[in-house]
């Protein structure tokens, strides 16, 4: 496995992240009462445009975010079960805390404790890494 299939989780987590972040920016949107403008010039609600446009950008928003979900359940099982056959504890563990919980190396190095670092719980991953490529070829 790769880095980057590695970090795939991690990405896909963010997507949702910010997909959750304009979701709530629309639903403000379509509940917040506007002031109604009184110049004559036409003009559109919000910087969204009309209603009709932030709901049914809402309902896309919801099921884009549902499939996201399933994908990042199907993608936590698929490291997990890779992460399972690592042969050495300690990497399955900086693995799962990488990897499957999101930290970042510092903290994985901290929550292993025991005097590991940032750097060498990382070269112990790329090690790995390395390891399992090589035995591929």
């Amino acid at each position: 496995m790769t880095k980057k299939e590695l970090s795939q989780l991690y990405w896909l987590n963010r997507e949702i992240e910010m997909d959750t972040g304009r979701l709530r920016e629309l639903e403000a949107m379509v509940s917040e009462p506007k002031a109604q403008k009184l110049d004559g010039m036409p003009h559109t609600a919000g910087y969204g445009g009309t209603l009709a446009r932030c709901v049914a950008e809402i309902i896309d928003l919801n099921a884009i975010i549902a499939a996201k979900q399933q994908q990042c359940i199907h993608e936590r099982n698929r490291l997990e079960r890779y992460i399972a056959d690592i042969p050495d504890s300690l990497t399955r563990q900086i693995f799962t805390l990488r990897f499957i919980n999101g930290l970042t190396w510092y903290q994985v190095a901290m929550h292993i404790g025991g005097g590991n670092t940032e750097a060498s719980v990382k070269m112990t991953c790329y090690r790995y890494l390395d390891m399992e490529k090589r035995n591929k070829k």
